[in-house]
């Protein structure tokens, strides 16, 4: 047997032999889950893909398992150019030294170009990005780079200004349930040819846990098959129990469309605007066990810094919404940390709900319809001379305190007040300088 057929014996056997994750990875667009948001139709990445016109070079930022190295190989698939593969890992400044050269001979000889697919690239130190740098300006490599880190901060800033950013979100719970589904059935690449029982409670525990991440999902799968004898039928069965040992996790009594998913981020809400800590990251570390969105959560304390904390520290706003920023950086599970500071922080913040007088206005308009606004505070640069808009208004920056107690509501709501400070932490300054404005007005406009 000739060597070259001993190889492609090998390579079979290897393709065989791989992770069902390897194995299951999809191969063209059309076979791609998730990520709508710049491989769906029409989008520029999927345009570029289809017409083997990815001449500028991008770089794929998402959390492990949603796609990056998927992406770099359906271009591999795809692309008349030539197609390169190193690993930031592994690979050092030789073996970029050796594709460069050869990109260069590659586009002197043949006018071919070459797309590097560069995984990790952030593990790669500034002197060999800086290497690859030249090459990638002068169009003789286009770069695919993957990263789960933020490449603004872990890829320099040349390569990065030179490159088309993509960010890719974890998948949802229904994709990564037809990714099981599609290895289920797949008689080729997945587990077509046996009998297997995926219990329903199995099923949703190993999309849960697997925190959007298909890899993890498919690597959990393929123990829970291959690890389970089959019974005296040939069925391999794959129970709970089987699923919590595949992936390493038990499951919470958690059920994301039923009582136990609302139950339980009422409690956590109610624990922080209620200033309990301790119960609040009970609650926390209960909906992120079971596979809760962390964004959903920051979502709903995004909501909470303003109807329950407002003004009496309105820094409980600004920490939120760092903590939900930071959490798109960085991801679980680090992104853990910026969660519980937010949690934390609003459970041991002084609480007010007057931001709520937001909603006694809307409904003075609902009720009441819409007052006329006063001469003096309408648009003065159009009809000022012939009505004489904005005669009248005093502007306060030029007066002492920077405050001029005139009439800015419609005179009909005069002397009505919607918002009421509480006295409890800044919104406490609030209400006394806002006492002495009200008193001023009442005065100026002999209310």
């Amino acid at each position: 047997m000739s060597p070259d057929l001993f190889d492609h014996a090998m390579r079979q056997r290897m393709k065989s032999e791989a992770p069902l994750a390897a194995r299951m990875r999809p191969r063209t667009l059309e076979e791609f889950v998730g990520q709508e948001h710049i491989v769906g139709e029409g989008k520029l990445l999927r345009r570029a893909i289809e017409s083997d016109r990815l001449f500028s070079s991008i770089i794929l930022w998402g959390p492990p398992g949603t796609g990056k190295t998927t992406l770099a190989h359906i271009i591999a698939n795809t692309t008349r150019s030539h197609f390169e593969t190193l690993s930031a890992v592994l690979a050092g400044k030789d073996e970029l030294r050796r594709v460069i050269q050869e990109a260069l001979e590659r586009r002197r000889l043949y006018n071919r170009r070459t797309i590097l697919f560069v995984d990790e690239v952030h593990r790669w130190n500034k002197a060999q990005q800086d290497a690859l740098l030249p090459h990638v300006e002068d169009g003789t490599i286009t770069l695919i780079g993957a990263t789960t880190e933020n490449p603004y901060f872990e890829v320099i800033g040349a390569l990065v200004s030179r490159s088309r950013i993509f960010q890719l979100r974890p998948l949802t719970e229904e994709q990564i349930g037809l990714l099981i589904d599609r290895a289920l059935s797949d008689p080729e690449r997945g587990y077509g040819r046996l009998r297997i029982a995926l219990d329903p409670e199995a099923r949703a525990h190993l999309i849960r846990v697997s925190g959007g991440d298909a890899r993890n999902a498919l690597n959990a799968l393929e123990l829970a098959a291959e690890s389970t004898p089959p019974d005296e039928e040939g069925v391999i069965h794959i129970t709970l129990d089987v699923a919590q040992e595949s992936i390493q996790r038990r499951a919470v009594l958690y059920d994301k469309d039923g009582d136990a998913h609302y139950d339980t981020i009422s409690a956590f809400i109610k624990s922080v605007r209620g200033s309990d800590p301790d119960a609040a990251l009970y609650w926390l570390a209960r909906m992120l066990h079971a596979g809760e969105d962390p964004r959903f959560i920051l979502r709903r304390l995004l909501i909470l810094a303003g109807e329950d904390i407002g003004l009496a520290d309105p820094m409980g706003l600004v920490v939120t919404a760092a903590a939900a920023q930071a959490f798109d950086y960085i991801g679980l599970p680090e992104g853990v940390y910026p969660i519980v500071e937010a949690t934390l922080y609003l459970a041991t913040a002084p609480k007010s709900n007057s931001a709520g007088a937001y909603f006694k206005a809307l409904k003075h308009i609902e009720e009441h319809g819409v007052g006329e606004v006063p001469d003096h505070l309408k648009d003065s640069s159009r009809d000022a001379a012939a009505l004489g808009h904005g005669k009248g208004y005093r502007y306060p920056h030029d007066e002492e305190g920077h405050f001029v107690p005139q009439q800015y509501l419609p005179a009909e709501l005069l002397g009505t007040y919607f918002y009421q400070p509480s006295g409890e932490g800044y919104e406490a300054q609030v209400r006394e300088r806002l006492k002495r404005w009200r008193e001023a007005q009442r005065k100026a406009l002999d209310l």
